[in-house]
């Protein structure tokens, strides 16, 4: 597919070269290029030919640099708004069981590899075609992001309500022969994927390693929108306690074994249960930290070395409000009990979701009439939520309500604050308002 030059970065190589804005790059070292995976690959090539065509008359040029240079142009490919679409009907699909009438980008199912590489979006392989594996294998692509969610073919296939998902294993295996790296998770649903079929899972996908680098397993998240959707039951506290007795004598046995634990609970699962967030050194690397992995006990230990890099006594007295999912507001309000500074009262105030249903408990899916609405009659100082609540853009909640409206709508003040424990800190500690 030829792209087109969008801009050419003034002094660098294409520049020199007489690369123009408006060229159509047709082939780099006589490979066509898709994308900007192709792109990045062929031109970190030091020697290489790169044909094009100049209102329509084909020209050639030859690049000799260093294999660190960059080109320097800038194609009009965007793979984020042209993202390879999902084939696949999980019975678990969130984007299934949202109500009608929200933002179009909601609805969006994507199952790029691209993506997988550039973003880390997990995909199933299930859309890939012999030409694309091909391609990610001659591109080294790695670490990908893969959801496995089963090995067994029949379950896999039954949980993706898709025939042809059941070849996973030979796909991963196909990865690993040809020295490429990937991280698994399985979105755990209680009745389909779990007990002995999660045990024949982690067997398979530790017989991959060290190619499969790491599997998190992830609670179902499940909405009050499911119907003429499977059943499936919620994790509750005993559930979720089991599955975290069930895996820890496994990490130990992995740890022995390979020198990991290899897989790793979600922090849901610990706020479900009740139990203790395992300690620092138990999540290695942390190497599914985005997936929230870990995301609980590394916002503590910033939390504390914030603390300790900043330290504040006493504050002019105060009454703060923090607003969270209800899964993690017990922890939330330990660690203020523990941190606030003298002076300052912080009350953990957990939002139960009524839009999407009481079993979404995360803080990233509050919206913002749910705050507003439980948060109405409330008087401190300040309200402190989560910038997980808003779009990237910063300026809607998933309801789409804007920000402007629910600080318009609350009687006290509303600070976002960045989901990291430095920022937590420098908020409940007046350093940054």
């Amino acid at each position: 597919m030829p792209s087109e030059i969008t801009h050419v970065q003034p002094f660098s190589i294409a520049h020199r070269l007489g690369l123009r804005a408006g060229d159509v790059v047709e082939r780099i070292a006589g490979e066509p290029v898709i994308d900007q995976i192709d792109y990045q690959a062929l031109t970190a090539q030091e020697s290489f030919d790169i044909d094009i065509s100049r209102s329509g008359q084909p020209l050639s040029f030859h690049v000799n640099k260093e294999d660190w240079e960059p080109l320097g142009v800038t194609l009009d490919q965007s793979i984020v708004s042209r993202p390879r679409p999902c084939r696949n009907h999980c019975v678990f699909c969130f984007i299934d069981q949202m109500p009608p009438g929200m933002r179009d980008t909601l609805y969006v199912k994507d199952d790029d590899w691209r993506l997988s590489l550039m973003m880390g979006n997990f995909i199933t392989m299930t859309n890939l075609s012999e030409s694309e594996m091909d391609r990610i294998i001659r591109r080294r692509v790695s670490p990908l992001y893969i959801s496995v969610q089963a090995t067994d073919p029949e379950v896999r296939c039954r949980l993706l309500r898709n025939p042809t998902a059941g070849d996973v294993m030979d796909k991963l295996r196909r990865l690993k022969e040809n020295g490429l790296r990937f991280h698994c998770q399985l979105v755990l649903c209680p009745g389909w994927n779990d007990g002995a079929v999660l045990e024949q899972s982690l067997r398979d996908l530790r017989s991959l390693s060290p190619a499969a680098c790491s599997v998190a397993l992830v609670p179902v998240g499940l909405t009050r929108f499911r119907e003429g959707l499977a059943k499936i039951e919620p994790y509750n506290r005993e559930s979720a306690a089991a599955l975290i007795r069930q895996i820890e004598p496994l990490q130990r046995q992995y740890l022995k074994e390979i020198g990991t634990r290899f897989v790793f609970p979600a922090d849901e699962f610990y706020c479900l249960s009740g139990l203790p967030l395992p300690e620092d050194e138990e999540y290695e690397d942390y190497p599914q930290l985005e997936n929230g992995v870990g995301m609980l006990r590394m916002f503590e230990t910033d939390l504390r070395f914030a603390a300790l890099d900043e330290p504040v006594a006493e504050t002019p007295k105060r009454r703060l409000v923090i607003a969270c999912g209800t899964s993690v507001a017990a922890q939330m309000q330990l660690w203020c009990n523990e941190m606030a500074p003298k002076g300052t009262t912080v009350e953990v105030h957990p939002i139960v979701n009524r839009f999407f249903g009481e079993s979404v408990t995360v803080t990233g899916l509050i919206t913002g009439g749910d705050l507003v609405e439980q948060l109405r009659g409330v008087s401190c100082d300040r309200i402190l939520i989560c910038r997980d609540m808003i779009r990237n853009e910063g300026d809607l909640f998933l309801d789409g309500m804007s920000v402007a409206e629910a600080r318009q709508r609350l009687e006290a003040p509303l600070q976002i604050v960045k989901n990291t424990g430095e920022a937590f800190w420098r908020a409940i500690s007046g350093l940054e308002e």
